[in-house]
């Protein structure tokens, strides 16, 4: 008796479709399971006898084969416990629908030992696989059928039991599928915490702030502590563009895998906000592991990845930082597999000048030594801190600013100015030639070429700069984007030599700290 169970497995972001294959033949009663499955799949035996027996179904007592194929890919997760007993049902006429109709459907889940099916991770990477593939049925755990919502040409169906399961495919009891969510709808209805209206004072780094987000460029906030750098950065989601549908279902897609999506919701709304502990480790930040999980850089993917006390990480844990700040994505090479995941984020970095945090305050007095200054800022290498765009002072806060009774600008009307610059750069680069360019800290160098040209004065200006401050290729090149994005915001067609001015002064900070 050979039954053939769809399934799906994953590879990074991605799925591939897997043949679950049954045979049942008389002999000696084993159990195999062949078909390069990790540990978790070797275990699965006994959570499907148990499911099945408990289920009141009859276990076959004979020889029992179980093919996961493609034989060559390492096969991971407990997905397949699902499919398993289907097959083994189905090969032993215990689900009477027909072979050929059983092979329009595919299935995902983990059994409990009751026959109750357990969420899994990655389910929707899995699903949109199998949209793609044709597969027109998936059934699912009830609690990952969320995830499906969002998901049109595909039928999921979202199941409790084993027992349910088996009764649907058997015609004894109707399981609708999961209906559409419009996600304009819920996004509509999604609350950001933390607004700039909240914030006294700051107005520079607010500017900066909103430069960053209207051109996706990353920022290092230097300043004392008690000086609002970390209320700045956690406002700063709140002045994002909005995410699109696609830029949802990726950054979805990640956070499925990883297992850190709220299964009430099954879909992102608001750009990720991520802000690992110092005490963070390299694979931790970068993703890896025994199963090439991913990690902090690429569940920050399409939002802010934010790192407070940056000189507090150890510094092969922000070094590894490097790749996904270049590229936008980051490769994990393990034994088992190499998987590269998406990693586009803002990184908002913020520090003490030094030790005592108190040098360059015009409040208070620094008690750090020279040598202790330097050792402290030694720990950011300058390759690192030439992929940062620009760097704000970050003074402390007077009892004028906060007892003031001026309003400060909400988030809502900053992120009107931010979304119109966006748009002008999204019909800049609509025709980037296949590449996914959507701001300008992402330009290429022939971009820059053409949509950063200078006049004579604005050369000059960034010749002496580029001179002055020892600037680097990459640093020069950082200083045309962010200028271009704040011409941007002022509407204007060229850059002027108030935002090569404006620009440069993002980076004078170099000579002070660095040079």
């Amino acid at each position: 008796m050979l039954s053939i169970i769809n399934s799906l497995g994953l590879v990074g972001l991605n799925g591939y479709l897997v043949k679950v294959e049954i045979d049942i033949n008389r002999g000696l009663p084993t159990y195999d399971i062949v078909g390069l499955g990790d540990a978790s799949i070797k275990e699965s035996k006994q959570r499907v006898l148990s499911a099945i027996k408990n289920q009141h179904y009859n276990f076959p007592i004979d020889k029992l084969t179980i093919n996961l194929a493609p034989a060559d890919i390492k096969k991971e997760g407990s997905y397949y416990d699902l499919p398993i007993s289907i097959g083994i049902l189905s090969a032993t006429n215990q689900v009477t629908m027909p072979k050929e109709k059983i092979s329009e459907f595919a299935f995902i889940g983990e059994l409990s030992l009751d026959g109750s099916l357990r969420q899994v991770k990655g389910v929707l990477p899995m699903l949109i696989t199998a949209r793609n593939l044709g597969i027109k049925k998936v059934v699912v755990p009830f609690d990952n059928a969320n995830e499906a919502g969002y998901l049109e040409g595909l039928d999921v169906y979202g199941v409790k039991t084993l027992e349910e399961l088996i009764l649907f495919l058997n015609n004894e009891k109707i399981i609708n599928p999961i209906e559409n969510v419009s996600y304009e709808f819920v996004k509509a209805n999604s609350v950001l915490t933390g607004d700039f209206s909240q914030i006294k004072g700051q107005a520079s780094a607010k500017r900066a702030l909103e430069i960053s987000a209207a051109g996706g460029h990353n920022v290092l906030m230097i300043g004392p502590p008690g000086s609002g750098k970390t209320m700045l950065a956690r406002a700063f989601p709140s002045i994002l563009p909005d995410m699109t549908f696609d830029e949802a279902l990726e950054v979805t897609k990640i956070h499925s895998i990883a297992g850190t999506l709220d299964k009430s919701q099954g879909i992102l709304t608001e750009r990720p906000f991520r802000s690992p502990h110092h005490t963070t480790t390299t694979v931790a930040l970068t993703g890896g592991g025994m199963k090439a999980k991913p990690g902090e850089v690429s569940l920050a993917h399409n939002g802010v990845l934010f790192l407070d006390e940056m000189p507090e990480y150890s510094r092969q844990t922000i070094e590894a930082l490097r790749q996904s700040l270049e590229d936008g994505t980051i490769t994990v090479s393990r034994n088992a597999q190499t998987v590269e995941y998406p990693a586009n984020f803002i990184l908002i970095a913020s520090m003490n000048p030094c030790p005592c945090g108190n040098y360059g305050s015009t409040t208070k007095e620094c008690k750090c030594s020279p040598n202790q200054i330097h050792k402290y800022l030694s720990k950011l290498s300058g390759p690192l801190m030439d992929r940062i765009d620009m760097y704000i002072e970050v003074d402390s806060v007077t009892f004028g600013d906060i007892s003031g009774e001026i309003s400060e600008e909400p988030s809502k009307d900053i992120k009107v100015r931010v979304d119109k610059a966006r748009q002008i750069q999204t019909e800049r680069f609509a025709n980037a030639h296949g590449q996914k360019i959507y701001s300008n800290s992402k330009m290429t160098t022939t971009m820059l070429k053409k949509y950063c040209k200078l006049d004579a004065v604005c050369n000059e200006m960034l010749k002496i700069a580029f001179d002055a401050l020892k600037l680097s290729a990459r640093a020069y090149n950082r200083i045309l984007k962010v200028a271009r994005t704040i011409a941007d915001l002022e509407g204007s067609e060229n850059i002027k030599r108030e935002h090569i001015f404006e620009a440069i002064g993002y980076r004078s900070l170099d000579e002070k700290y660095w040079i």
